[in-house]
C-alpha cells in the first residue's frame, strides 16, 4: 500500500494483494486550520474524500473507501511456511492495517487480536534474522505473561533476543533510566542492525524510543502498545524523556519500523485506564473526524467494558486520523500541531498536580478549557463546550478543572507552566482551538487575560 501526498491531500494506492480499504482524507493546513465538517477532508476541488467516499488513485481510477477501516487476512510467511502453518492448524489473523509515511521509511500499524503470539509474522521487513533484539517492557506486564509470549514468538525469526523490565510510571522517562537502558543495550550486544521493541504503554514507548533514537546514533525500533492511551503516542515517531522542569523536554523524531497492536492485551486494563485512553480518541474526533466522535458516543459503555471488536475499530479509526496527519507533517512544522488539542492545559495540569491525574484525564480538562478559549475568541459556539463535556462524562473523564485549580494562585502557576510548552515562541501561550467538531485552529499566541478567564470559568 502506498500513500501519495500531493496538493495537501493523501491519495492511497492499494496493490491487488493485501487489499485494505480504510478511511482516508486529510486536513488542510492553511492559516493553521484543519477542517473536516462531516468527517471527510475537503479535496482541492471541494469534493469530500475519505470515509464512504470515492478516492482516486494516482492512475485516476476510483477506489471505494468503505465506512469502516479495512480488515484483511494477513499471513506474513513464505508459501511453504503458510502450508506448514495450515497443517498445524494455525488460524489466519484478521487485522486492520494502516500505512504511515515517514522520511526514514514508511511503516505499518497493524491492529487485531492474538497478535503477540504471532508477532514473528510481522517482523519480516523489520530486520534480518541475525539482528539482535532487545524487548523493553513495563515490569507490570510480567505477571500477565506478555513479555514471555512476545519473546517466544520472535524467537521463531531471530536468534538473539533479550528482555529488560522498566519500572512502571512516568518517573521511568528519565536520564537515569535511559543510562541504565544504554548499558542493557551494550550487554545484549546490540549494534546498528539491531532492534529495540517497546512493549507497554506510552511511558515505555517514549523511553525505549528515545534510547533507540540515540543509541549508536539511532537503531531500529518497534512499538507494541498494551494500553488504550498509547495508540496516540505509538504513531508518528515522537520519543522523549522528562526533565524536572517539564515533560518531554529532551527527545527526538524517530519513527518506528512497525506498530503492532494486540487488542487482547487491553482486556486486563482497569476501567480508569480505558477511560484515560478514550481521551485521545475523542481528541482525534474533535480535530478531524466527527464520525469517530459519534462512534464513541454510540458505543461508550461497550468501549469501557473492553469489547474487542469495537475496540479494534476505535483504534483503527483513531489511528487513521493520526496517521494521515503525521504522514503530511512528520516534524510538526505546521499541521501536526493540531494533535496537541488539550495538551497545553493538560500538560500544565500534570505538572502542577503531579500524579493526581492520568494523562487522559488532564487532556480531557484541557480540551474543555481550550474550547472555552475558542468560545471567548468567537471561534466556536458555547454549545460545543457542553457537547464535549457530555461525552467526557459518559466515558468517566473529568469535564472541567477541579475547584482546587481554579483559584488565582493555581491559575498563575498553570499559565507559568503553559509558557514552557514546546509550541511556545518567546514564552507565548499557544493553543489548538476547536471551531466545531472536525475543525480546529492553531493560535500561536492567545491573550493571557482570555486564558485566565477560561480557566476560572
Amino acid at each position: 500500500m502506498t500513500d501519495h501526498a500531493e496538493n495537501g491531500r493523501i491519495e492511497r494506492s492499494t496493490p491487488q494483494s493485501n487489499d485494505v480499504n480504510s478511511p482516508d482524507g486529510d486536513a488542510t493546513g492553511m492559516n493553521g486550520r484543519a477542517e473536516r465538517s462531516d468527517g471527510r477532508a475537503p479535496s482541492a476541488n471541494g469534493r469530500a474524500e475519505g470515509v464512504g467516499a470515492q478516492v482516486e488513485n494516482p492512475a485516476g481510477q476510483a477506489e471505494n473507501a468503505n465506512d469502516r477501516p479495512g480488515s484483511q487476512t494477513v499471513r506474513a510467511m513464505e508459501p511453504t511456511d503458510r502450508a506448514k502453518s495450515a497443517a498445524a492448524g494455525s488460524p489466519p489473523l484478521h487485522v486492520h492495517r494502516l500505512r504511515v509515511k515517514a522520511a526514514a521509511g514508511d511503516y505499518d500499524v497493524v491492529i487485531g487480536s492474538h497478535l503477540l503470539a504471532a508477532a514473528d509474522r510481522f517482523f519480516e521487513g523489520v530486520a534480518s534474522a541475525d539482528a539482535a533484539v532487545l524487548i523493553i517492557f513495563d515490569e507490570a506486564l510480567a505477571t500477565a505473561g506478555y513479555p514471555q509470549t512476545l519473546q517466544t514468538a520472535l524467537s521463531q525469526r531471530f536468534s538473539s533476543i533479550h528482555a529488560v523490565a522498566l519500572p512502571t510510571g512516568e518517573t521511568s522517562k528519565s536520564l537515569l533510566q535511559a543510562e541504565r537502558l544504554y548499558a542493557e543495550c551494550l550487554a545484549a550486544g546490540l549494534d546498528r542492525k539491531s532492534v529495540i521493541v517497546a512493549l507497554g504503554g506510552g511511558v515505555v514507548g517514549d523511553a525505549a524510543g528515545f534510547v533507540a533514537a540515540t543509541f549508536m546514533r539511532g537503531i531500529r525500533f518497534v512499538q507494541v502498545p498494551t494500553t488504550l492511551l498509547a495508540h496516540d503516542a505509538s504513531i508518528g515517531g515522537k520519543v522523549a524523556i522528562n526533565l524536572p522542569q517539564g515533560k518531554n523536554l529532551v527527545g527526538a523524531f524517530h519513527p518506528p519500523r512497525l506498530v503492532l497492536y494486540d487488542v487482547e492485551t487491553l482486556r486486563t486494563l482497569p476501567s480508569a485506564e480505558r477511560s484515560s485512553g478514550l481521551a485521545e480518541a475523542i481528541k482525534h474526533g474533535i480535530i478531524r473526524d466527527p464520525g469517530l466522535f459519534e462512534f464513541i458516543a454510540a458505543h461508550a459503555e461497550a468501549l469501557l467494558e473492553g469489547d474487542p471488536s469495537l475496540t479494534a475499530e476505535l483504534l483503527a479509526r483513531s489511528c487513521q486520523v493520526k496517521a494521515d496527519i503525521v504522514s503530511l507533517d512528520e516534524r510538526e512544522s505546521g499541521l501536526r500541531a493540531i494533535l496537541n488539542l488539550g495538551h497545553t492545559v493538560g500538560h500544565a495540569v500534570e505538572a502542577l498536580a503531579y500524579g493526581a491525574y492520568s494523562h487522559g484525564a488532564a487532556v480531557a480538562m484541557g480540551m474543555v478549557c481550550e474550547t472555552r478559549i475558542a468560545v471567548r475568541l468567537g471561534l466556536a459556539q458555547p454549545e460545543l463546550v457542553s457537547t464535549i463535556q457530555q461525552l467526557l462524562a459518559r466515558v468517566r473523564l473529568p469535564s472541567d478543572l477541579p475547584n482546587s485549580l481554579k483559584n488565582a494562585a493555581a491559575i498563575d502557576e498553570l499559565i507559568a507552566h503553559m509558557r514552557l510548552d514546546k509550541k511556545a515562541i518567546a514564552r507565548s501561550l499557544p493553543f489548538v482551538l476547536p471551531e466545531s467538531l472536525g475543525s480546529v485552529r492553531f493560535m500561536p499566541a492567545v491573550s493571557e487575560q482570555i486564558v485566565m478567564e477560561a480557566l476560572a470559568d
